[in-house]
């Protein structure tokens, strides 16, 4: 008899380091999950190589949005499952996992487990979200595309390595992080206050949307995803039609305000406002010089004349965990 779940775990996930015992445990107790554990994401290929002979009903994904982005990519690409991979479940870990929260996946693993474990004992369908996926690919748009679902660029991307690597390592709480990462950069847009202890100013990029179009400048934000809950629930009736939804702020004062003000009121996107571009595409093109970008935790990095294309891959199954 095949095992209901397959369980793919990081050990090297920061949330891991406390959580992993836990979680082996609850699996030494329960059969019905096949537990695979890679410390490198080269290890992926091979671990759902091996998981694809057990033919589980789910698969789930234990680590930060890093390993979740390249099981995805390796999932998509390989096609170790066929045409029917199994539907995807997020464990909530990690510092960020954007993907973990969009399906509703919080607090404990080990409870989300237990009742991802219930799920697949019964009847899967009431529990599955399709989502659609943005690949990613360099240069040309020939190489082998990274899959993931959330991506952020310009000033967003800059916040983003900036708390990683200037604010984490303080050894704080999360949430004091990123309120501090916060304070930083309000302090760097609106008080123009730098330094090497402060958030970089966005570089220069050009963002094609349409093919007949594009806009250039500095961004305080790009945002491009497939998700539904972290667009600040912006309208995006009537600004084209596509699977990619993007978001990109101007880098001014005013603009940044206006942004802040139209979304905490949810009158994001009702109407048309200046320095904020809100547009759905099927193709998005991004140019910079070194310009770095983030896909679900993961860092790569826009060029002049080696732009990032943004395409949507193929829609997978995903296990919500709550409404």
């Amino acid at each position: 008899m095949s095992r209901r779940i397959a369980l793919i775990s990081n050990p090297k996930s920061t949330g891991n380091l406390a959580q992993l015992p836990r979680i082996r445990a609850f699996c030494a107790e329960h059969p019905d999950i096949f537990h695979y554990e890679v410390e490198e994401a080269e290890q992926i290929g091979d671990a759902l190589k091996t998981i694809a002979r057990v033919e589980p009903i789910m698969l789930v994904i234990n680590g930060g949005d890093g390993t979740v982005q390249a099981t995805l990519t390796e999932l998509t690409n390989g096609r170790h499952f066929g045409d029917a991979p199994p539907p995807v479940a997020v464990l909530p870990n990690g510092k960020t996992n954007l993907i973990a929260l969009d399906l509703g996946a919080r607090g404990d693993p080990v409870a989300a487990l237990e009742q991802l474990l219930h799920f697949a004992q019964g009847d899967l369908a009431p529990h599955l979200v399709p989502r659609e996926l943005i690949a990613l690919s360099h240069g040309s748009g020939e190489s082998i595309p990274v899959i993931g679902m959330f991506l952020g660029g310009a000033g967003l991307a800059d916040t983003m390595l900036y708390c990683r690597n200037k604010i984490y390592p303080l050894g704080l709480p999360n949430d004091m992080s990123h309120v501090l990462t916060a304070i930083a950069v309000m302090l760097r847009q609106f008080f123009k206050i730098g330094g090497r202890h402060m958030p970089p100013k966005p570089s220069p990029l050009r963002i094609s949307v349409r093919r007949d179009g594009h806009i250039s400048g500095r961004f305080s934000v790009l945002l491009v995803t497939t998700l539904e809950k972290l667009l600040l629930q912006g309208d995006f009736g009537g600004r084209g039609t596509g699977a990619l939804k993007m978001l990109a702020v101007e880098h001014r004062s005013s603009t940044v305000l206006r942004f802040i003000a139209v979304s905490l009121a949810g009158l994001l996107g009702r109407s048309k406002l200046n320095g904020i571009h809100m547009e759905e595409a099927d193709e998005i093109s991004i140019e910079g010089d070194r310009s770095d970008v983030i896909l679900d935790g993961e860092m790569f990095r826009a060029e002049i004349g080696q732009p990032i294309f943004l395409r949507p891959a193929s829609p997978l199954s995903f296990v919500r965990l709550a409404a």
